[in-house]
């Protein structure tokens, strides 16, 4: 049997505004929010909403993640690679052995699903 779990304002609760594991800021004085919207049957899966101000981040990841964004723009720069910059209405994939920058220019909202 398969369920289907619409994700909608009604799920939202107050976010979590400490920063990511592995995200430490290296410019300006960024903040994020984060709203854990849903865990998968499994608990291998998180979907939610994540929201940044302003300034740079160095991101080492762990785990995989799908982006949508849904505001803001963002340069993302892996070590020793080239800036990829993403913009309201893009979709991209981090994968999990991701180092690098995370540059907000504008102030971003962004969806994501990421594999815990």
């Amino acid at each position: 049997m398969s369920t289907i779990t619409k994700l909608d304002e009604a799920m939202i609760e107050a976010p979590e505004t400490a920063d990511l594991d592995g995200w430490v800021v290296v410019d300006g004085a960024p903040t994020m929010k984060t709203w854990a919207l849903h865990k998968n049957n499994d608990g291998t899966m998180l979907s939610g909403i994540w929201e940044a101000t302003p300034g740079t981040y160095h991101a080492t990841y762990k785990a995989y993640e799908f982006v949508h964004i849904i505001t803001g723009k963002i340069i993302i720069t892996p070590d020793g690679g080239v800036p990829v910059t993403v913009q309201a209405g893009d979709a991209f994939v981090v994968e999990s052995d991701f180092k690098g920058t995370w540059n907000i220019v504008e102030p971003v909202r962004k969806h994501f699903d990421f594999k815990l």
